[in-house]
């Protein structure tokens, strides 16, 4: 990755200007960082700490809620566009050179560079007082975190940590993993050994977003990911469920998916989650909360209008309380736990109709079916198909749950990993080679 991802404290200062002005926090003004300021004085290293969330939450959640929503077949893309065309037939159609996978791949290097930046040079900024460091260095570790875990869901292989100087070597997912849930406990780790501070909170998170619920939040996620099944569960029991976490934005900062569905319209959603009639219920109050009209046919497949999440300045969820119910549950079930248990947690996500704190309620009748490991796990996914729609997740679900997989089968996935993108390969030789499909 010699060169391909570098971003100078300018380029960073001059983008942070334009998304700071429009915060609802008490924040430092970051126009007072000089090019030079950006890692080493108080006032720079809390701009890119407030930067890289912004980032995160605009161009990074574009790449991680799209792109893997259209390949989960979750979304339809019905621009003419040759990005579109080929994110939507999939296969070996996706070529080298697609924008969407390469914004994707690009916009996660991003993510961990900034999160490099912060972690490596915030301890040797003497100013900061330590209530303050251990929540910035809480956010680095977490966004890094998330950023390797995403393309460890799109790509076969990821590297490790960023580079302006040397090619970057590649792992596979189980190290990366491992890394994921390390960042995430050093996060951890800060907060818990030193709570951050109200200042930190005003100043850079503000107060929508939970950082330690979060945390927590995202290691019973990757855990359940990295088939960690214990620690899934036990990272879920310590997450607040009557507490959001959320990304907020304004008429400057724009929520990305009312720009991709209300503004650019290169895609829209598919009828009833793009499932099979036997995956889904039509009397689920998600599809309502989600979905909307007016609907259309286009090249026979039917498809709605995007409702949930997805107004101009409405937030979007850091995580849903019912995943982590659902975490609990697909734990409990993988490591052999009581059927009884999960049972629970699942009809609490069904027959939920009113209280959940982002109004996603299903408020179906308890489940009825076979009481076995391998019928329930396919509750668990059908509940996670409704209930994380759009979340980016459903492409990772369809290789843990086993689902069908191209090229024989495309109803649920249309692409196993992408390919790397060129831009990649042209800088790095030890680029692997790309998957078959």
């Amino acid at each position: 990755m010699k060169n391909s991802y570098r971003y100078t404290s300018s380029l960073l200062i001059a983008g942070l200007l334009s998304v700071l002005s429009s915060c609802e926090l008490d924040q430092v003004n970051p126009n007072a960082a000089t090019d030079a300021d950006a890692t080493t004085t108080r006032e720079g290293i809390i701009a890119l700490s407030i930067g890289e969330r912004q980032f995160y939450s605009t161009s990074g959640l574009t790449s991680n809620l799209v792109y893997p929503s259209v390949t989960s077949r979750e979304i339809k893309g019905v621009s003419t566009g040759l990005t579109t065309i080929e994110l939507e037939a999939g296969g070996s159609t996706i070529s080298t050179n697609n924008a969407a996978t390469l914004s994707y791949w690009s916009n996660m290097q991003r993510i961990m560079q900034m999160s490099e930046s912060i972690i490596n040079n915030a301890p040797q900024i003497t100013t900061l007082e330590s209530t303050m460091l251990s929540g910035i260095m809480a956010q680095a570790y977490l966004f890094k975190a998330m950023a390797l875990a995403e393309l460890a869901s799109a790509f076969e292989q990821v590297n490790l940590n960023t580079s302006t100087t040397d090619k970057v070597t590649f792992v596979g997912r189980a190290e990366v993993m491992t890394e994921v849930l390390r960042l995430l406990n050093q996060g951890l780790n800060e907060v818990n050994t030193t709570p951050p501070s109200a200042t930190f909170t005003s100043t850079v998170t503000g107060a929508d977003f939970d950082l330690k619920n979060t945390l927590y939040a995202m290691l019973a996620r990757y855990n359940l990911m990295a088939g960690r099944y214990q620690d899934a569960l036990t990272q879920a029991n310590l997450v607040d469920l009557t507490k959001k976490s959320q990304f907020v934005y304004n008429t400057l900062t724009i929520n990305p998916l009312y720009t991709v569905f209300g503004v650019t319209k290169s895609y829209r959603p598919r009828a009833n989650f793009g499932l099979s009639a036997d995956l889904f219920e039509a009397a689920d109050q998600r599809l309502g909360f989600y979905l909307t009209t007016p609907t259309a046919t286009v090249n026979t497949d039917v498809v709605a209008t995007l409702s949930g999440f997805s107004a101009q300045t409405s937030p979007i969820p850091v995580y849903l309380t019912d995943e982590i119910k659902l975490i609990k549950a697909e734990a409990i079930l993988r490591n052999n736990g009581l059927l009884a248990d999960a049972l629970t947690l699942i009809n609490e996500v069904r027959t939920q109709t009113a209280g959940d704190p982002f109004g996603v309620n299903a408020g179906l009748p308890a489940y009825s079916g076979a009481i076995s490991k391998d019928a329930l796990l396919l509750e668990v996914y059908k509940q996670r198909c409704a209930e994380l729609y759009l979340s980016g997740l459903k492409w990772e679900d369809t290789r843990r749950f086993g689902r069908p997989t191209p090229p024989t089968n495309n109803t649920e996935s249309n692409r196993v990993f992408y390919p790397y993108p060129d831009q990649e390969r042209l800088n790095n030789s030890n680029t692997p080679a790309d998957p078959a499909i």
